[in-house]
C-alpha cells in the first residue's frame, strides 16, 4: 500500500477515492439532518455535476499516468 501511495498517480487515485467517500458522507448527513429531504431535482443535479466532475478527474489523472509511461 505504501508502495502505491508514493507514486503520483496512485496519491491521486487515493485523493480521488477519498473525496468520493467524503461525497458520499455527506448526502448521508444530508439525509439525516433534513428528513423532509432535498428535491429529485437538486439531488439529481448535485449527483451528476459530481459524477462530471470526477469522471473529468480520473480521466486526467489516467492521462497523466499515461504521459509517465511514455516518458513525456
Amino acid at each position: 500500500m505504501r508502495e502505491f501511495l508514493e507514486s503520483d498517480t496512485g496519491f491521486y487515485y487515493a485523493i480521488g477515492v477519498f473525496t468520493i467517500a467524503v461525497f458520499l458522507l455527506a448526502l448521508a448527513v444530508l439525509a439525516m439532518v433534513n428528513p423532509g429531504g432535498v428535491g429529485a431535482t437538486e439531488l439529481g443535479g448535485l449527483v451528476v455535476g459530481f459524477f462530471l466532475f470526477m469522471l473529468v478527474y480520473f480521466v486526467s489523472v489516467t492521462v497523466h499516468r499515461l504521459e509517465e509511461r511514455n516518458g513525456l
